[in-house]
């Protein structure tokens, strides 16, 4: 497995940039694109950050404070998505818009989100968990370096592109035999590559990252991966609410815990920290996982 360089990781980051850069096509409607990758559906992210934009583009001078979407269909990375935004309300402090992601003439995916004027207020917030600093760690690269030759070539490939988000996990579980773990992690993440300090744009990548990782938190106490290819898995809804500013080129620290799974369903929340153990945002997510297969028994 080839190593990629620091001008492909640079360079990663600016492909992620250029595509949360949509098009507009007319006054509440953009375009957006998904990159060039063999995956069958488009990642749940990258819908997630095309729609904060748009609804970014039809606000000025306020902030969002949540967001809370729901994943229809899944989405084709062949043609492009049309992202459609409902001016639901302006008012003196808040600003509600809601967007509707459209391909083949169909809904695949919406989001509700709310914009707020800065102001202050009461403040406190849950302590930072005791976690080894993201430089002692291992990197997801190296990790998933290490078990290359194991993998099936589409996932060895895959594994292979560069990425523009950094990931170090702090307690990883094995990729290709999973041991039942208790259903926490903690993640450290950042861009490979500064993006300026254009608040927005730290938001939208941070909404883009937040779908990374979290589902699977579900998954740690059943003993199995989705690199099996047994294991059916999909974002069913995400909720993300931001606390305060943050730049996603620093380290952040993702928290994760899944209180419960059921139905063939996973609800994963997740509390991201800067380094030095400001809460910057929470999520919440449910998602799908059937498993085709025969789970390892706990203990």
């Amino acid at each position: 497995m080839s190593d990629t360089s620091p001008k492909e990781d640079e360079k990663s980051v600016e492909d992620l940039v250029d595509l949360l850069d949509l098009e507009r096509i007319e006054e509440n409607l953009f375009r957006g694109h998904s990159p060039d990758v063999s995956w069958q559906r488009v990642f749940g992210g990258q819908v997630i950050g095309q729609a904060l934009v748009a609804a970014y583009r039809t606000v000025e001078e306020r902030v969002c404070h949540s967001l809370h979407a729901y994943f229809i269909r899944p989405g084709d990375p062949k043609v492009p998505i049309v992202y459609e935004v409902d001016r639901s309300r302006d008012g003196k402090s808040f600003t509600t818009r809601r967007v509707v992601a459209i391909q083949h003439g169909k809904q695949i995916f919406n989001l509700a989100a709310s914009f707020q004027v800065p102001e202050q207020g009461f403040e406190h917030q849950f302590d930072m968990p005791d976690v080894p600093m993201p430089e002692d760690l291992a990197s997801e690269r190296e990790l998933r370096k290490a078990i290359a030759d194991k993998l099936p070539p589409e996932i060895a490939k895959h594994f292979q592109r560069p990425r523009p988000i950094e990931i170090r996990p702090v307690n990883p579980q094995d990729y290709i035999d999973p041991a039942p773990m208790e259903p926490l992690q903690h993640v450290w993440f950042r861009a490979r590559k500064s993006v300026g300090d254009n608040i927005p744009l730290h938001q939208c990548i941070l909404a883009y990252a937040s779908d990374m990782t979290l589902l699977d938190t579900c998954i740690r106490p059943h003993g199995v991966s989705w690199v099996s290819g047994k294991l059916q898995s999909a974002s069913l809804d995400h909720a993300m609410w931001f606390h305060g500013p943050f730049s996603t080129d620093d380290w952040l620290l993702y928290t994760q815990d899944s209180p419960s799974a059921s139905g063939a369903r996973g609800l994963n929340r997740g509390s991201i920290y800067t380094r030095d153990g400001k809460l910057v945002a929470s999520v919440a997510q449910e998602g799908l996982i059937r498993y085709h297969g025969k789970p390892k028994p706990k203990g």
